[in-house]
Protein backbone atom coordinates (compact mmCIF):
# COMPACT_ATOMS: atom_id res chain seq x y z
CA UNK A 1 0.00 0.00 0.00
CA UNK A 2 1.16 3.59 -1.02
CA UNK A 3 2.29 6.43 1.33
CA UNK A 4 -0.93 8.35 -0.86
CA UNK A 5 -3.56 5.46 -0.47
CA UNK A 6 -3.28 5.23 3.28
CA UNK A 7 -3.05 8.69 3.77
CA UNK A 8 -6.65 8.69 1.66
CA UNK A 9 -7.94 6.25 4.01
CA UNK A 10 -6.87 7.68 7.24
CA UNK A 11 -8.31 10.77 6.14
CA UNK A 12 -12.23 9.01 5.14
CA UNK A 13 -11.95 7.27 8.25
CA UNK A 14 -11.65 10.44 10.18
CA UNK A 15 -14.28 11.87 8.17
CA UNK A 16 -16.76 9.23 8.70
CA UNK A 17 -15.89 9.00 12.57
CA UNK A 18 -16.89 13.03 12.35
CA UNK A 19 -19.76 12.65 10.86
CA UNK A 20 -21.10 9.92 13.14
CA UNK A 21 -19.95 11.84 16.37
CA UNK A 22 -21.97 14.84 15.19
CA UNK A 23 -25.04 12.81 14.04
CA UNK A 24 -24.56 11.01 17.45
CA UNK A 25 -24.92 14.08 19.16
CA UNK A 26 -27.69 15.98 17.15
CA UNK A 27 -29.60 12.98 17.56
CA UNK A 28 -32.08 12.73 20.40
CA UNK A 29 -32.62 10.14 22.78
CA UNK A 30 -34.92 7.71 21.66
CA UNK A 31 -38.25 7.48 23.32
CA UNK A 32 -38.98 4.95 26.65
CA UNK A 33 -41.54 2.67 25.88
CA UNK A 34 -45.10 3.96 27.12
CA UNK A 35 -43.97 7.46 27.66
CA UNK A 36 -43.62 10.86 26.91
CA UNK A 37 -40.37 12.59 25.62
CA UNK A 38 -39.88 16.22 26.23
CA UNK A 39 -37.32 18.65 24.59
CA UNK A 40 -36.52 22.02 26.06
CA UNK A 41 -33.82 24.51 26.68
CA UNK A 42 -32.72 25.82 29.74
CA UNK A 43 -31.64 28.82 30.97
CA UNK A 44 -28.23 28.85 29.42
CA UNK A 45 -29.49 27.87 26.06
CA UNK A 46 -28.54 24.12 26.08
CA UNK A 47 -31.29 21.35 24.81
CA UNK A 48 -32.54 18.51 26.89
CA UNK A 49 -34.42 15.83 26.51
CA UNK A 50 -36.25 13.18 28.87
CA UNK A 51 -39.42 11.89 29.82
CA UNK A 52 -40.14 14.27 32.78
CA UNK A 53 -39.83 18.29 32.99
CA UNK A 54 -37.72 19.39 35.56
CA UNK A 55 -39.99 22.15 38.02
CA UNK A 56 -37.88 25.14 37.46
CA UNK A 57 -39.03 24.72 33.27
CA UNK A 58 -42.93 23.83 33.59
CA UNK A 59 -43.71 26.57 32.71
CA UNK A 60 -41.20 26.88 29.71
CA UNK A 61 -42.28 26.00 26.09
CA UNK A 62 -41.44 22.23 24.69
CA UNK A 63 -41.62 20.08 22.36
CA UNK A 64 -43.42 16.14 21.91
CA UNK A 65 -41.12 13.74 20.15
CA UNK A 66 -42.59 10.74 18.37
CA UNK A 67 -40.35 7.56 18.69
CA UNK A 68 -37.91 8.66 16.14
CA UNK A 69 -37.06 11.86 17.96
CA UNK A 70 -39.14 13.96 15.46
CA UNK A 71 -41.36 16.53 17.33
CA UNK A 72 -44.67 16.17 16.86
CA UNK A 73 -46.34 18.60 18.94
CA UNK A 74 -45.26 21.68 19.97
CA UNK A 75 -46.76 22.82 24.18
CA UNK A 76 -46.74 26.21 25.07
CA UNK A 77 -44.89 27.47 28.00
CA UNK A 78 -47.14 29.19 31.04
CA UNK A 79 -46.59 32.98 30.33
CA UNK A 80 -46.13 35.50 32.92
CA UNK A 81 -49.02 38.14 33.85
CA UNK A 82 -47.34 41.32 32.12
CA UNK A 83 -47.02 38.33 29.16
CA UNK A 84 -50.62 37.89 29.11
CA UNK A 85 -51.64 41.18 29.46
CA UNK A 86 -49.21 42.56 26.63
CA UNK A 87 -50.96 39.97 24.68
CA UNK A 88 -54.53 41.08 25.72
CA UNK A 89 -53.25 44.73 24.41
CA UNK A 90 -51.64 43.68 21.31
CA UNK A 91 -54.96 41.48 20.33
CA UNK A 92 -57.12 44.66 21.35
CA UNK A 93 -55.13 46.87 18.71
CA UNK A 94 -55.68 44.61 16.23
CA UNK A 95 -59.40 44.46 16.74
CA UNK A 96 -59.41 47.78 16.81
CA UNK A 97 -57.12 48.75 13.47
CA UNK A 98 -59.50 46.38 11.49
CA UNK A 99 -62.64 47.86 12.58
CA UNK A 100 -61.07 51.33 11.88
CA UNK A 101 -59.80 49.88 8.31
CA UNK A 102 -63.67 48.49 7.66
CA UNK A 103 -64.72 52.16 8.49
CA UNK A 104 -62.74 53.71 6.02
CA UNK A 105 -63.54 51.66 3.34
CA UNK A 106 -66.83 51.75 3.83
CA UNK A 107 -67.24 55.29 4.40
CA UNK A 108 -65.06 56.44 1.98
CA UNK A 109 -65.17 56.36 -1.88
CA UNK A 110 -62.11 58.32 -2.35
CA UNK A 111 -59.33 60.26 -0.79
CA UNK A 112 -61.30 63.32 -1.64
CA UNK A 113 -63.63 62.77 1.11
CA UNK A 114 -61.46 62.55 3.50
CA UNK A 115 -60.08 65.49 2.76
CA UNK A 116 -63.33 67.46 2.30
CA UNK A 117 -64.54 65.70 5.90
CA UNK A 118 -61.46 66.90 7.42
CA UNK A 119 -61.84 70.54 6.09
CA UNK A 120 -65.60 70.32 7.38
CA UNK A 121 -63.81 69.97 11.16
CA UNK A 122 -61.44 72.18 10.47
CA UNK A 123 -63.60 74.64 10.08
CA UNK A 124 -65.66 73.60 12.58
CA UNK A 125 -63.00 73.75 14.90
CA UNK A 126 -61.99 77.68 13.78
CA UNK A 127 -65.57 78.78 14.16
CA UNK A 128 -65.70 77.68 17.84
CA UNK A 129 -62.54 79.02 18.65
CA UNK A 130 -63.54 82.50 17.32
CA UNK A 131 -66.50 82.03 19.22
CA UNK A 132 -64.39 81.42 22.44
CA UNK A 133 -61.95 84.46 22.11
CA UNK A 134 -65.53 86.56 21.48
CA UNK A 135 -66.94 84.90 24.53
CA UNK A 136 -63.01 85.51 26.56
CA UNK A 137 -63.24 89.42 25.35
CA UNK A 138 -66.78 90.17 26.82
CA UNK A 139 -65.36 87.99 30.14
CA UNK A 140 -62.22 90.70 29.96
CA UNK A 141 -64.74 93.63 29.43
CA UNK A 142 -67.24 91.98 32.29
CA UNK A 143 -64.66 91.23 34.93
CA UNK A 144 -62.56 94.90 34.43
CA UNK A 145 -65.93 96.72 35.28
CA UNK A 146 -66.71 94.42 38.29
CA UNK A 147 -63.23 95.75 39.09
CA UNK A 148 -63.50 98.85 39.16
CA UNK A 149 -67.17 99.13 40.98
CA UNK A 150 -65.09 96.61 43.59
CA UNK A 151 -62.43 99.93 44.14
CA UNK A 152 -65.15 101.33 45.95
CA UNK A 153 -65.72 98.92 48.65
CA UNK A 154 -63.43 97.31 51.28
CA UNK A 155 -60.49 96.17 51.24
CA UNK A 156 -59.70 97.83 47.96
CA UNK A 157 -60.42 101.33 49.58
CA UNK A 158 -58.93 102.33 52.90
CA UNK A 159 -61.20 105.48 53.24
CA UNK A 160 -62.89 105.29 56.45
CA UNK A 161 -66.21 105.73 55.39
CA UNK A 162 -65.68 102.56 52.43
CA UNK A 163 -68.05 99.94 52.98
CA UNK A 164 -67.69 96.05 53.17
CA UNK A 165 -67.82 94.63 49.43
CA UNK A 166 -71.18 93.27 48.63
CA UNK A 167 -71.30 89.24 48.79
CA UNK A 168 -73.10 89.47 45.31
CA UNK A 169 -70.29 91.53 44.12
CA UNK A 170 -67.34 89.30 45.41
CA UNK A 171 -69.14 86.35 44.24
CA UNK A 172 -69.90 88.07 40.67
CA UNK A 173 -65.99 88.45 41.02
CA UNK A 174 -64.50 85.31 41.53
CA UNK A 175 -67.03 83.52 38.93
CA UNK A 176 -66.30 85.67 36.20
CA UNK A 177 -62.37 85.10 36.93
CA UNK A 178 -62.73 81.48 37.24
CA UNK A 179 -64.86 81.62 34.12
CA UNK A 180 -62.46 83.54 32.31
CA UNK A 181 -59.46 81.06 33.55
CA UNK A 182 -61.40 78.16 32.04
CA UNK A 183 -62.51 79.29 28.63
CA UNK A 184 -58.40 80.79 28.03
CA UNK A 185 -57.53 77.24 28.99
CA UNK A 186 -59.71 75.66 26.64
CA UNK A 187 -58.70 77.76 23.90
CA UNK A 188 -54.85 77.27 24.34
CA UNK A 189 -55.50 73.45 24.26
CA UNK A 190 -57.57 74.25 21.19
CA UNK A 191 -54.57 74.32 19.12
CA UNK A 192 -53.09 70.77 20.12
CA UNK A 193 -56.78 69.79 18.98
CA UNK A 194 -56.02 70.82 15.60
CA UNK A 195 -52.79 69.12 15.73
CA UNK A 196 -53.96 65.77 16.43
CA UNK A 197 -57.26 66.36 14.27
CA UNK A 198 -54.67 67.04 11.01
CA UNK A 199 -52.93 64.05 12.68
CA UNK A 200 -55.81 61.56 12.75
CA UNK A 201 -57.01 62.55 9.19
CA UNK A 202 -53.58 62.18 7.27
CA UNK A 203 -53.38 58.92 9.22
CA UNK A 204 -56.59 57.72 7.45
CA UNK A 205 -55.20 59.44 4.00
CA UNK A 206 -52.16 57.21 4.15
CA UNK A 207 -54.26 54.11 5.53
CA UNK A 208 -56.41 54.45 3.46
CA UNK A 209 -54.00 54.69 0.42
CA UNK A 210 -52.52 51.47 1.58
CA UNK A 211 -55.99 49.38 1.74
CA UNK A 212 -56.62 50.19 -2.07
CA UNK A 213 -53.10 49.15 -2.96
CA UNK A 214 -53.63 45.66 -1.17
CA UNK A 215 -57.06 45.72 -2.91
CA UNK A 216 -55.56 46.08 -6.50
CA UNK A 217 -52.57 43.59 -5.86
CA UNK A 218 -55.08 41.35 -4.97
Amino acid sequence: MSVRTARSGAIAWLAAAALAAAAALAAPPPQNNGKTTYRWVDDQGVVHYGDQIPPQYAGRDREILNPQGVPVQHVDGQKSPDQLAAEARDRAAEIKQKQHDSFLVTTYTSVKDIEALRDARLEQLHTQRAAAQQYIESLKSRLGALQTRALGFRPYNSAAAARRMPDDLAEDLVHTANEMRTQTTALASSNDIETQLRAQFQADIERYRELHTLHSDN
